[in-house]
């Protein structure tokens, strides 16, 4: 809105800086006419003087071959594969003694979230020290059979039996340190006089704590969802494209999208996989892209608004602020005439001697047709001829324009 008030106030501007240059100096030079004024402008022109079209702005330029690229629009969302997001359960019930996180902090893989205390690691602590003193007492028995019977004076079944508790003790000692090690305590590192009395709960990947559900004194069980942890640098970009899309895409395209309820920033990603099959019963395949450069401001979930770019092509172009529009249709104005008019001075008529020489811009406008848009130029299709080398306004002709429209759809500058 404050653009188009701008253009406004200054369109004003100019409007009476070339009413005023338009009024003549003395009665003499309003009946003397000018070349210009014998010259019939053709429907479709008009004129500028060199320091009207420097007041305003306007340059001059050419239509030239530009690398474009040719876009498809799509929506998508944004996911974390599932072997980079961890939902962190305890593996036994228990009391919520400590918590080392908060959402948004970055944990790395192996360190301790949290604590719980519970009397059954006490148990199965004691449990497995018990059973290393029984399994020490049935080596010794196993060892005295096996000599008994060697020297034929013990019998071959109670070797057996020996050999067969000795196997249990030794089993039973292997499940319970495994158990141990399960619970984050090593067997190595408890002792009659050692015991852990809370066992820590390991994050299971590096990332972004995303979710805690408990908090201390809580008591949770093994079914209980401690923490969410996500591995936001693995952020994939999901988009969905309709089937008669499919043969335009391919590995490795470029993606370039903006969250849909924040678009200030754009961010770059990468198609490295093409959906095989229909999304929920639909006409849509899932396009799936690896988000490139920086992720932050990026969460799992959310949804995003994107443009993949298909191909580039050199086409000719214009800058976007070369085109006009007006009643729907699209125009250029091209330099028709480079000519120099004459002023005469104050006191001066039909005087050649004291002639001032001023040059003067002839414009034309030629109807065009918008192809594709990027970096600030805009694809035109000619749908008429004009000279192979023309001039083109490329800034400033929303003025030429306005200039035209109010003196006619033609006119000349004095």
């Amino acid at each position: 809105m404050k653009k188009y008030i701008l253009s406004i106030l200054l369109l004003s501007c100019v409007s009476f800086f070339l009413q005023c240059k338009s009024k003549p100096a003395t009665e003499t030079e309003k009946h003397a006419p000018t070349e210009t004024e014998n010259h019939e402008h053709e429907e479709g022109t008009v004129s500028f003087t060199k320091e009207q079209m420097e007041m305003v702005g306007i340059e001059l330029g050419s239509i030239t071959a530009r690398s474009l690229s040719n876009n498809l629009k799509a929506n998508g969302i944004l996911k974390v594969p599932n072997q980079n997001q961890a939902s962190i359960h305890p593996l036994y019930s228990g009391v919520i003694k400590n918590i080392m996180i908060e959402p948004g902090h970055f944990v790395k893989k192996g360190a301790v979230i949290a604590t719980i205390s519970n009397p059954e690691i006490i148990k199965i602590q004691s449990e497995y020290l018990n059973t290393i003193a029984l399994l020490e007492k049935a080596e010794q028995e196993h060892n005295r059979q096996k000599t008994l019977y060697e020297g034929n004076a013990g019998a071959l079944k109670n070797l057996q039996a020996a050999a067969a508790e000795l196997l249990t003790l030794k089993n039973t000692k292997a499940a319970y340190a495994e158990q141990l090690r399960l619970m984050g305590i090593s067997p190595s590192k408890i002792s009659p006089n050692r015991f852990v009395s809370e066992l820590s709960i390991i994050s299971p990947i590096s990332g972004t704590v995303s979710k805690i559900n408990v908090s201390i004194g809580s008591f949770v069980s093994s079914g209980t969802e401690i923490a969410q942890i996500t591995e936001n640098n693995m952020l994939h970009l999901d988009l969905f494209v309709y089937e008669q899309d499919l043969p335009k895409l391919h590995n490795g395209q470029t993606i370039r999208f903006t969250l849909t309820n924040n678009p200030g920033r754009e961010y770059e990603a990468k198609i490295f996989s093409l959906g095989s099959n229909f999304e929920n019963e639909s006409k849509a395949v899932a396009i799936h892209a690896e988000v490139m450069g920086d992720k932050t401001g990026l969460i799992d979930g959310m949804n995003v608004t994107a443009i993949i770019i298909l191909e580039q092509q050199a086409l000719p172009a214009v800058p976007n602020e070369a085109l006009v529009n007006e009643q729907g249709k699209d125009y250029i104005f091209i330099l028709e005439e480079d000519k120099h008019e004459h002023e005469h001075e104050a006191g001066a008529a039909h005087d050649h001697n004291h002639e001032t020489e001023k040059k003067s811009f002839t414009f034309k406008k030629i109807l065009v047709s918008r192809g594709v848009s990027d970096l600030g130029y805009t694809e035109i299709n000619l749908l008429q001829d004009i000279p192979k080398d023309a001039k083109v306004v490329i800034k400033g002709a929303f003025f030429v324009q306005a200039k035209m429209n109010n003196t006619g759809e033609h006119g000349h500058a004095h």
